[in-house]
């Protein structure tokens, strides 16, 4: 930073104008704080907010009271009346998960095991004939129903969660990377990158960069390497279905190791898209190839065996900012604070992956909890 740029100072900066900083900057703007977003990009949710589902998540597959769990669930219920009082589309399409074996028809006891501890309690086992009442294109051999299950439209959530925040007072800046911060003992100085670099004093740093997480807490000089996870990128393809769905809800294999499998989703005017497979990569790359649907068609036959030859067609791509990699069991949010860390004035966002969209207004309210020094990460 030259020694002529500008210092300004604000109450509390959000690094990434995700769905998650958005929500952060709503919430911490509504509770009467002056509030700064800065984004590196030149518009809101360009990375994983705006390259995913689009799936409102019941709280399902989550270990029981971990973030993920407890803020999916919270953050569930409030989406949806979020979404009807504020005009953003959004629609409880209801969701299968399927079994197509014997072995998989078992550990669908075990997924609905831990979705009732995790408080979704409208999830119910039915039979194959069931489903396929549900779905006559389906083929299983047996069924979860999740009820709760929808979609939304994410990028009028965004710009929601931005009006908000602006109409509190919020100012959200592009082009303006945060590109290294030191501590003061009271807050945070911030080197502000962009076309008019310039630093920046702040009390509260809430670092919701997503895919970029890791490497900003990197550019924070005195924070310890070991608060500091490691930063993997898993890639999901998306193919688009050609033709009219067949199906009404939401179709889900039993999970994999990664991620959730290849699964069905609608979007709000009902065309179809199956995806995300799961591929881990050393960068960002959002080329779909049409070479990878291959190994779609056999997957999603499992469960619709009348897929046409053909069918699939690249969609899009999107980045899954993992902090657990290939061989490793799937990492909770994480949410850290100066109880975790030890530096006053700075909430670190790691692993926001699904069901971050989601959970993102009670992510949101616990961001502020652990700002405000009311919850201990």
């Amino acid at each position: 930073m030259s020694e002529g740029a500008m210092t300004e100072r604000v109450d509390a900066v959000v690094a990434g104008a995700g769905v998650v900083g958005l929500a952060v900057a709503r919430a911490l703007a509504l509770a009467g704080r002056e509030v700064l977003v800065l984004e590196a990009a030149d518009a809101i949710g360009t990375e994983t907010s705006s390259r995913n589902s689009e799936v409102v998540h019941a709280g399902i597959y989550y270990p029981k009271d971990s973030l993920k769990a407890r803020l999916c669930v919270e953050g569930r219920r409030r989406l949806y009346d979020y979404c009807a009082s504020h005009g953003v589309p959004a629609s409880r399409l209801g969701k299968l998960i399927v079994a197509t074996s014997e072995s998989e028809a078992r550990a669908l006891d075990g997924i609905a095991a831990k979705a009732w501890a995790n408080g979704v309690e409208d999830l119910r086992p039915i039979s194959a004939k069931e489903a396929q009442a549900l779905e006559p294109a389906l083929a299983c051999t047996g069924a979860l129903l999740s009820p709760s299950t929808g979609i939304v439209d994410s990028h009028r959530l965004m710009l929601a969660y931005q009006g908000d925040a602006e109409a509190a007072g919020a100012v959200v800046a592009f082009h303006a990377p945060i590109v290294g911060g030191r501590p003061t003992g009271d807050g945070w100085s911030l080197d502000v990158g962009g076309a008019e670099p310039m630093r920046l004093e702040c009390g509260l740093l809430v670092n919701a960069a997503g895919l970029g997480a890791v490497a900003l807490a990197r550019r924070l000089e005195g924070l310890p390497e070991a608060a500091i996870p490691t930063a993997y990128l898993c890639k999901g393809s998306y193919y688009s279905l050609a033709g009219r769905s067949p199906f009404r809800h939401l179709i889900y294999p039993v999970p994999e190791h990664a991620g959730l499998g290849v699964h069905l989703t609608l979007d709000l005017a009902g065309q179809a898209r199956f995806g995300p497979d799961t591929e881990w990569v050393d960068q960002i790359d959002y080329t779909v190839h049409i070479a990878r649907a291959e190994g779609f068609y056999a997957a999603i036959r499992r469960y619709w065996p009348d897929l046409p030859d053909g069918a699939l067609q690249p969609g899009y791509a999107g980045m899954r900012p993992k902090i657990s990699g290939p061989h490793e069991p799937a990492a909770d949010f994480r949410i850290d604070g100066p109880a975790t860390h030890g530096l006053p004035g700075l909430v670190n966002l790691f692993g926001i992956e699904s069901p971050g969209l989601t959970a993102s207004l009670a992510i949101a309210d616990h961001v502020v909890a652990v700002a405000e020094g009311s919850v201990r990460t």
